[in-house]
């Protein structure tokens, strides 16, 4: 028999303290950009020219989106359209906000991607006809024509549906894993044959959750490559297992399992690597299809540089699968979209997580999170984000459903909106730096000077942080990265009112940032700039 003073209690919490935290003043505004981008985005990521490049299957029947006259898709094999006018790409420009359609041949479904180092996109695997396929798109001004190109002299040795792709040092990208597929290889391919890598299908478990295997890029060179709940320090020039990491607690967190992971922000002399993996489902969700089953709320943070590493516990607010974890050019991370039950998968999730979290690495444990503004449309299965230039998190589809369908629960999502997290407030404004000169191309361990103009005076330093464009995809961004510089103090410019010249230092090596193209942020206070595209070369 329950007390009265629980009864009390629980009425005091449902009636007082949940509506309170519901409504309260939090930080962070939302915009809807686009009611109707045509498709939902399965895949999305950021290029040089500012443009936006969104993916779906092209199995999925028709979209919301017209192909250009002449540009439709032949396929007998397809089971819903054999002649196929709709469009399963597009470019977005935030800009203006304007969408034009893209045409893609074979099936990218829970694919994988990069940017190489000349700001190509480079897309590999699918499903079906689109298992061993290698594609690319060259970006292009907002204003002129690039679509993508499907290679027809080259392939994947063996099929990747569920891989992750990493860029490396010397430019190449290791592509990592996928169903079935217990072996590495590498585009430009280096191997007849793709290297076995047997880990993976240690891993491997009844529910697969093993796939999308979360891969960072070390600064010592080597890869840290954590599936279900298990990591190794890999030398891929060796195929060798330098160290196997503890495992983490609190069950699997790859796909189907749905959790995230980040590498925090590099910096000082960049010999310390922080990873953090957060959320995920209860093992048995998936099998049992339990969309009720709660999703857990622990976080693993591990100094994966130290020569005795060991995950220290934390938890988030909220249980949360399916959540996307993004590197902020503050070096905070914020954790947007999912679900709070279930797993990852077609209609195996409830209860949306509307609510993003800031978290913030240099506090103390039990102090790092923030709960931020809720969102109003929940982005669960076949969800992104991903920083824009601005600043802003741009968020695009969830479709927890095989084709698209739009009266459901949980219908196919369409909009793409954007959260402005705090630094964008109208208070904050006139701390926010402006880059006025910096230079296009930067060499390794070079100095070079960046000029900034701030509203209000300088305090202090200005930081210059390196942010990559990643390939944001079924809750984990491959690639992603951000590079603090070593910078001198501003000094003002004599020959301008609120402008100040910058010293800054370019990464040592390929290792702390591979090369490509970078959003480059100033940031004063806390707020970043509007990012500047520089690229990382090798002189």
């Amino acid at each position: 028999m329950v007390s009265s003073s629980t009864w009390l209690l629980v009425f005091f919490i449902s009636t007082i303290i949940q509506p309170f935290f519901i409504h309260a003043d939090l930080p962070g505004t939302w915009e809807l950009l686009v009611p109707n981008a045509g498709i939902a985005s399965m895949h999305t990521a950021v290029t040089h020219y500012n443009t936006v490049i969104l993916l779906d299957r092209t199995n999925i029947g028709p979209t919301r989106k017209m192909l250009p006259k002449g540009h439709c898709r032949d396929d007998p094999n397809d089971r819903v359209l054999k002649r196929d006018c709709y469009a399963h790409s597009v470019e977005f420009d935030p800009t203006t906000n304007q969408i034009r359609p893209l045409t893609i041949l074979t099936d990218t479904w829970c694919s994988s991607g990069q940017f190489l180092p000349d700001g190509t996109l480079l897309q590999t695997g699918g499903d079906l006809d689109g298992l061993k396929k290698i594609r690319k798109f060259a970006p292009c001004e907002p204003d002129k024509f690039c679509d993508w190109l499907e290679l027809s002299d080259v392939e994947l040795a063996t099929g990747r549906w569920y891989s992750t792709n990493q860029i490396l040092p010397d430019g190449s990208v290791i592509i990592v894993g996928g169903r079935a597929a217990h072996s590495v290889e590498y585009y430009p391919p280096k191997a007849a044959a793709p290297v076995q890598l047997p880990f993976l299908a240690e891993v491997e478990d009844n529910q697969m959750d093993n796939l999308y295997p979360y891969v960072h890029l070390l600064p010592n060179g080597h890869l840290f490559i954590f599936a279900n709940n298990k990591a190794i320090l890999y030398d891929y020039t060796t195929n060798t297992i330098i160290r196997d990491y503890p495992p983490l607690d609190g069950g699997p967190r790859n796909y189907p399992s749905a959790g995230s992971s980040v590498m925090l922000a590099l910096d000082g002399d960049y010999s310390t690597a922080v990873i953090v993996v957060c959320g995920g489902a209860e093992y048995g969700a998936f099998i049992a299809k339990d969309t009720d089953t709660p999703a857990h709320g622990s976080c693993g943070r591990i100094v994966a540089t130290d020569p005795e590493p060991v995950w220290v516990i934390e938890d988030m607010p909220f249980g949360r699968i399916m959540g996307d974890m993004v590197m902020l050019p503050t070096g905070e991370v914020l954790i947007i979209n999912g679900a709070q039950a279930g797993s990852q998968g077609f209609e195996m999730a409830s209860n949306p997580c509307l609510y993003p979290l800031l978290y913030k690495p240099n506090e103390p444990t039990g102090l790092r999170f923030m709960t931020l503004t809720p969102a109003t449309i929940p982005r669960m299965y076949h969800a992104t984000a991903n920083l824009l230039p601005d600043g802003r998190i741009l968020l695009a589809g969830s479709n927890p459903h095989y084709f698209y369908k739009y009266i459901a629960e949980f219908p196919t999502e369409l909009r793409i909106e954007a959260f402005s997290p705090e630094y964008l407030s109208p208070d904050r404004a006139n701390l926010r730096p402006v880059i006025e000169v910096i230079p296009e191309t930067t060499p390794y361990g070079t100095n070079f000077d960046i000029v900034v103009s701030v509203p209000l005076s300088v305090v202090g330093i200005i930081e210059v942080n390196l942010a990559s464009a990643p390939y944001a995809t079924h809750s984990f961004s491959q690639g992603q990265r951000l590079v603090k510089l070593k910078v001198t103090s501003a000094v003002p410019e004599p020959d301008g009112v609120g402008k100040y010249r910058i010293g800054c230092i370019a990464p040592p090596d390929p290792k702390i940032a591979p090369p490509g193209y970078y959003m480059v942020f100033a940031v004063n206070q806390g707020v970043p700039s509007i990012a500047r595209w520089v690229q990382l070369i090798v002189a």
